[in-house]
Parts: structure tokens; sequence; C-alpha cells
């Protein structure tokens, strides 16, 4: 039980948007942790992304965490 991953959209001039997935035993979420690109009237702008999970109310979660460098 428990366990829901979250992630927070901020949209400049605009109120956040949530999205809450509900992961199954053995699923992967790969995700982007700072930001991600959103098409506007004038091309490609980042928005901020934030994430999170529910207490895990039951059961064992288990995560790893990779770091890409580009140079």
């Amino acid at each position: 039980m428990g366990g829901e991953f979250v992630l927070t959209q901020k949209i400049p001039r605009a109120q956040s948007k949530a999205i809450v997935l509900t992961p199954k035993k053995g699923d992967v979420l790969i995700f982007t942790t700072n930001f991600k690109p959103k098409k506007g009237k004038q091309g490609y702008y980042r928005v901020n992304m934030k994430h999170g999970v529910s207490e895990v109310k039951s059961g064992e979660r288990y995560t790893l965490g990779i770091i890409f460098m580009m140079r």
C-alpha cells in the first residue's frame, strides 16, 4: 500500500499540474528530475519539474538514482 509517485509540473503564470502514478510490483519509472521541454507559441521552453513519493504503508520500495552529466 502507498508509494504513489507524484510529478509536479510548475507552469509559468499558471497553476501547477500534478501527475500521480501508481506503479505495480516490478514496474520501473524513468523520469526527469529538474526540467522537461514544453512547446509554446514561440518554440520550446523549460518547465520546472518536482517529484516525490507518498508514504509506503506496507511492503518495501527500492530506488536507484543515476545522474548523467552532459559535457
